[in-house]
């Protein structure tokens, strides 16, 4: 009985370490992302603003696409998400060029003011079900 006790909280132990460093490297990926939009709308000159930028450019609409796909299996979530993100990029940047107001901060801001939007539109069903269940009780 002792053993298998041992063996049960050392399993609980490696899924809570797992979590743990998952969700370290969600928050530094947020920090990464903030940093490349912040970089970039500052001009900053700085040799970390154009990989940021790009982690930016590609990480925020792939997080609010995977959000939008939490049923898919992971693998599918991840290829559908990173190649939905770069079909984001090119829209904003065909859409900016052709109507004749292509900036390099405009792009970022449309981008990101898209992903949030998508972000949202994932989030608000989820939202007002728990403000429904909150009033229920």
């Amino acid at each position: 009985m002792q053993t298998t006790q041992l063996h049960q909280r050392s399993r609980d132990d490696s899924e809570r370490t797992g979590s743990d460093s998952l969700a370290l490297a969600a928050g530094a990926a947020v920090a990464v992302g903030g940093a490349g939009a912040a970089l970039a709308l500052s001009e900053a000159d700085s040799a970390l603003r154009a990989p940021f930028t790009l982690f930016f450019l590609l990480g925020a609409p792939a997080a609010a696409l995977a959000m939008a796909l939490r049923r898919l299996d992971p693998l599918s979530r991840t290829v559908i998400a990173v190649i939905g993100a770069m079909a984001v990029d090119l829209l904003v940047a065909e859409v900016m060029i052709a109507a004749h107001i292509w900036s390099a901060r405009g792009g970022v801001v449309a981008v990101g003011v898209l992903s949030l939007a998508l972000l949202l539109a994932t989030l608000a069903p989820a939202l007002s079900s728990e403000s429904r269940k909150r009033q229920d009780r």
